[in-house]
């Protein structure tokens, strides 16, 4: 038998079929789904659980000094105050916070990213560039990451949060940044690959 032959099956062949959708939560702020699924043999199992939120942008951001900025908030997923990159939903045009059929433009991304640098840090950029966009959680979601890097950031205001932020800033130069994501105290896996891309694009 030839090793490997799977991976030469037409991505077709492979696609599952779903069958039913039940959308157990739809509110302004999330679709979340229990769905059935007929697999390519025939099959079909149940329950796969999956949801819908806003594409939205990381920013690795760094000052005219080269150290990075970084917030420190609480997230209730993991029950812990976190260090990571400003981010922040993309708004959409048809006012909605959720679903992954509306293509964002790489002009809605940048203005987010914008956006999102100056409320949460007070600081700006006039040196953009786009890393990559990634989908979210490929496994249970269907909205995008799209991830920037901003250089020789100037800070111009204090911040303007949102109602229901409430973060800290912190500047880290590289070397405690590499410690900080090698011993674990950097807890957003979207925000490490931000990261590794931004040393790979200054190399």
């Amino acid at each position: 038998m030839e090793k490997n032959s799977n991976i030469k099956a037409s991505p077709d062949s492979l696609a599952w079929e779903e069958i039913s959708t039940e959308h157990i939560v739809q509110d302004e702020w999330i679709d979340f789904r229990r769905s059935a699924y007929r697999f390519p043999d025939g099959s079909v199992f149940e329950p796969f659980y999956s949801y819908s939120r806003r594409d939205y942008v990381v920013i690795v951001a760094s000052d005219t000094e080269g150290n990075y900025l970084c917030v420190r908030q609480f997230r209730q997923g993991i029950q812990k105050v976190t260090t990571e990159f400003p981010a922040g939903g993309i708004e959409r045009k048809d006012g909605k916070e959720y679903g992954g059929s509306q293509e964002v433009s790489a002009e809605d991304a940048l203005a987010a990213a914008r956006r999102e640098l100056l409320e949460e840090t007070g600081y700006v950029s006039d040196e953009w560039s786009h890393l990559l966009t990634v989908p979210s959680n490929a496994t249970i979601a269907d909205n995008y990451a799209h991830l920037f890097a901003a250089r020789n950031c100037r800070q111009v205001a204090g911040q303007a949060l949102d109602e229901t932020e409430f973060l800290n800033v912190v500047t880290l130069p590289a070397q405690e940044m590499e410690v900080l994501i090698a011993e674990g105290g950097f807890q957003q896996a979207v925000h490490i690959a931000a990261w590794l891309l931004s040393l790979r694009r200054q190399g």
